[in-house]
């Protein structure tokens, strides 16, 4: 798959264009037609021959959270705004690269010998940290930059331990990485791949090219939180890395649709794909404006699981990305019919 690929292009919600270039460039070979909308989002078309089939959407969104320049200050550092939900606390010393041309930068706060003492015990906001590209003076900082330009962290894709891997933008790349790969084989059934813009912002894409496609169902394809980590009781997990892809039921933007839900939940057993409840209900995703086109449409999200979600180094499993795929190919392949 095109995972290490998709997540070295930037991809800020609101400025897809590197994201959105590469998948035109993979998907024409293989789709039948290609349209972009007014927005940013790519619709690939595959289509069958078979009178009255269904029309499937598969969806995943192109953008990630990062940065917008805000404003600079006389002494050159820059005062940034968040572009998507980004926790203050993975931000601090984390590198950044800044606008079109991709100055480097680092994100920094009040040295630690320079906080009173009830500085050191409270959580750091945004508004307390800075980027610092090295600029002497403003006027020096906007020879590179400029108000308005999008940031991104500066984090490399790593495979390691026992078929894991690190990087920026695992949330989507993962679901756009499985689109790519679902687009080289043919269905008994019209499937359009829908790469959404703005989901990070409020699930904006997904809400024009729903209308667009209108389709019978669809699948959306996520990255979500995993919290195993140290310090979760089993309880708030809400799901594992390594165990499979996770099924929602319910968030805060959309409830599965039971039929489909069920046919998901059997498909799984059937083909022996590890897969996993996702056991919490925090967060949204493009399924609440999909779910909510036209006269509705039914839907169901399958994500990875990533841990650190939204910050520089997430992590997922390889495997979890696999079994996504050999899911969703295997709803495809019997029609898309639940």
């Amino acid at each position: 798959m095109l995972l290490k690929e998709l997540t070295r292009l930037r991809g800020v919600s609101g400025d897809e264009g590197e994201v959105r270039g590469f998948v035109i460039d993979q998907a024409a070979p293989y789709c039948d037609e290609i349209a972009v909308d007014t927005m940013g989002s790519v619709v690939a078309w595959k289509r069958c021959k078979k009178e009255g089939a269904p029309t499937v959407m598969i969806a995943a969104h192109m953008d990630e959270v990062g940065f917008m320049v805000q404003y600079v200050r006389d002494d050159g550092l820059i005062r940034y705004m968040t572009v998507g939900g980004i926790d203050p606390a993975v931000c601090v010393g984390k590198r950044v690269l800044v606008g079109k041309t991709r100055v480097p930068g680092v994100i920094g706060c009040k040295a630690v010998h320079l906080q009173e003492r009830d500085e050191r015990t409270r959580a750091l906001k945004h508004s307390q940290l800075y980027i610092d590209i090295g600029a002497r003076d403003r006027d020096d900082a906007l020879k590179a930059v400029s108000i308005g330009d999008y940031a991104v962290f500066d984090s490399e894709y790593v495979e390691f331990g026992r078929g894991f891997v690190k990087s920026r933008a695992l949330d989507d790349r993962v679901g756009c990485a499985v689109m790519l790969e679902l687009l080289k084989h043919d269905y008994p059934c019209n499937v359009a791949f829908a790469f959404n813009v703005q989901e990070e912002v409020g699930l904006r894409g997904a809400m024009a090219t729903a209308f667009r496609v209108q389709p019978d169902c669809a699948i959306i394809l996520e990255g979500t939180t995993a919290n195993d980590t140290i310090g979760a009781r089993v309880h708030e997990e809400i799901c594992s890395a390594g165990k499979g892809p996770a099924l929602s039921f319910m968030d805060r933007a959309s409830i599965a649709h039971p039929g489909l839900f069920a046919r998901m939940r059997a498909l799984a057993q059937e083909q022996n794909i590890p897969w996993q409840l996702k056991r919490g209900t925090t967060g949204g995703n493009d399924a609440g404006s999909i779910q909510r086109s036209q006269g509705g449409v039914a839907t169901v999200v399958v994500s990875v699981p990533c841990r650190y979600i939204h910050g520089p180094s997430s992590v997922c499993a390889l495997s979890d990305v696999e079994n996504q795929y050999r899911w969703v190919k295997a709803f495809l392949d019997e029609g898309g019919t639940f």
